[in-house]
């Protein structure tokens, strides 16, 4: 019997927790759906990554209340991808950050990511009829920007390409926190259907240079603590390398996206097989792989039809 495609087979509800990371920092996750962060300031908020549908988005403003009444003023979104940014309109925030990359990404894929989106994660997108339409920043920076909450200096910054060449982490400094989005991520696959392989794992070692005491990954648990945090950038690193090494092997001798498709699965099915979403992203992982490995930098656009075309190739 062939799989559900993605993750339309995915329609439980997931135990939601709140967990603190630092002093005012806290990430909102769910058993390796997407995760969200907060940062309180002296005066307001600012949240980290929006979730998918402003449904989604009020139940992170529940968890914020039961610790905070201060106004919503920032929203940091660390890339463009559906489920992480059409629930932006709930929280009212009077900014809108990504970096310039990222908002380029918008308007150059944002429709196309939401459609196919929306037909991967059926669960996610519950109360879609809400989103008022695609999520633009109000302010982009090319490098780093700073904002101040108050006296807390919140800095936000590239540090190289890795889930999208447009990636953005979040840094606290005076409690030396990382809000990583899915740069890192904690027993849950890694997406990198519009990754950048080779890249990923120098941004992985330059957030290691931060030494953070906790990260709040894309998905998965909270990372509390250095050896925490350390384990899960190495596994990042390995599921990373796991999926490209084979497929460039593949490629160096003329094999196909096939043969790359049963490389992958010899080489991350011993090791990964019990991660969130890992069949879900297996056939975008090494499509993508596979490309880039012939010296396709820009990830291709990923269409609802693509998807399918690509599922039934290699998965379904």
């Amino acid at each position: 019997m062939a799989k559900a495609f993605a993750s339309q087979g995915d329609m439980e509800d997931k135990k939601i927790s709140f967990t603190q990371v630092g002093e005012g920092l806290y990430a909102f996750t769910a058993e390796g759906d997407p995760n969200t962060g907060v940062i309180i300031g002296d005066e307001s908020v600012m949240i980290v990554e929006a979730q998918a549908t402003p449904r989604l988005a009020r139940k992170v403003i529940d968890c914020v209340r039961s610790v905070t009444d201060k106004p919503i003023s920032h929203l940091v979104l660390t890339h463009y991808h559906a489920v992480r940014v059409l629930g932006a309109s709930a929280y009212g925030a009077r900014e809108i950050i990504m970096s310039d990359a990222a908002g380029a990404m918008v308007e150059e894929r944002g429709q196309e990511d939401w459609d196919s989106e929306f037909g991967r994660f059926p669960r996610l997108f519950q109360g879609h009829e809400e989103i008022p339409g695609l999520t633009r920043p109000t302010t982009t920076f090319s490098e780093m920007m700073t904002v101040y909450l108050g006296k807390r200096r919140v800095d936000i910054m590239k540090l190289g390409r890795a889930h999208t060449a447009g990636d953005a982490v979040i840094w606290v400094p005076d409690q030396e926190v990382m809000f990583t989005g899915d740069i890192v991520e904690y027993h849950s696959a890694c997406y990198c259907g519009d990754g950048h392989f080779n890249d990923w794992p120098e941004t992985l070692a330059n957030i290691a240079t931060f030494e953070p005491k906790a990260i709040a990954p894309g998905r998965g648990d909270a990372l509390v603590g250095e050896e925490k945090v350390a384990e899960a950038l190495e596994n990042t690193a390995d599921f990373v390398r796991s999926t490209y090494k084979p497929v460039e092997k593949v490629v160096a001798r003329g094999g196909s996206l096939k043969e790359a498709w049963d490389a992958v699965r010899a080489a991350c099915d011993p090791k990964f097989a019990d991660y969130a979403i890992y069949e879900h992203c297996l056939p975008f992982n090494v499509a993508r792989a596979y490309d880039e490995a012939r010296g396709i930098d820009t990830p291709r656009i990923w269409t609802a039809e693509r998807d399918r075309e690509m599922w039934d190739a290699l998965q379904g």
